[in-house]
């Protein structure tokens, strides 16, 4: 695959649960080595589409192909192509989700050698350097109750990591940490963008994603009312309802 290609291609992705149609036909490309942020009011679809990205919530119908690997989601799909697809990309989640009676190495070991069966030497060896990549090679033998939500949130990007994904989805990666947390884990999430990694991030700040993105998706109603580079959709929309929501936003007061 060229550097320039997309890695992710979606098409007509739906997702329903019951009456409810939360993602109505969202289709939207991204390519390697991009940034893509998601942006848009609760309840519009953004995590059920990162969700549906890893295949976490199976959609009802549409295609997505990441890295190359293709699921037609209106068709029933063989389990040895969802786990092959599934192992395209890894997911940061709101809440951390770390093992409580593991340290923070062993959190970061647990996908690579227990799911993927690698190499434990091999395995360890790279998980070290991750967490010195995000600042917590120190904290390797500490649990997960001695770090505050910042490192925390910063040990799940090294267990992200440890997958060696095509893709990294993050789901509000921010939303459950003190404000004075905030800034290390957008910081690190900045240094993978730059690196090179192809990034979708669903995430409610909207200077980081100005800053941050190659493009932004804005959805709202399970649809992409508006999708582009940030400066023109976070800073000259052309959607009413994309100008609204930014508005209320930016300026809350």
């Amino acid at each position: 695959m060229s550097e320039t290609a997309d890695l992710v291609v979606a098409e007509g992705v739906a997702k329903s649960f019951g009456d409810n149609h939360v993602l109505r036909g969202v289709s939207f490309r991204v390519p390697t080595g991009s940034a893509t942020t998601v942006i848009g009011p609760s309840g519009s679809g953004k995590t059920t589409l990162l969700r549906s990205l890893n295949a976490l919530d199976v959609p009802d119908g549409g295609t997505v192909t990441i890295a190359g690997v293709r699921v037609n989601f209106a068709e029933p799909v063989p389990r040895d192509l969802l786990v092959r697809y599934r192992a395209q990309s890894a997911m940061v989640f709101q809440s951390h989700n770390l093992f409580p009676h593991k340290t923070v190495l062993q959190n970061v070991l647990e996908g690579p050698v227990v799911a993927q069966r690698r190499n434990a030497a091999e395995v360890r060896s790279e998980a070290v350097d991750l967490l010195e990549r995000v600042g917590l090679a120190d904290k390797c033998d500490e649990y997960p109750h001695q770090l505050s939500g910042g490192q925390q949130q910063r040990v799940g990007i090294a267990r992200a990591l440890a997958l060696r994904p095509k893709l990294v989805l993050f789901d509000e990666p921010t939303s459950a940490l003190d404000p004075e947390l905030v800034g290390e884990v957008l910081s690190v999430i900045r240094d993978l963008a730059t690196e090179g990694w192809t990034l979708v991030i669903v995430t409610h700040e909207i200077q980081f994603a100005r800053q941050v993105s190659d493009q932004v998706l804005f959805i709202d109603g399970g649809v992409v009312l508006e999708q582009g580079p940030p400066a023109r959709v976070i800073g000259s929309p052309e959607h009413q309802r994309t100008r609204q929501f930014l508005d209320r936003v930016l300026n809350p007061l």
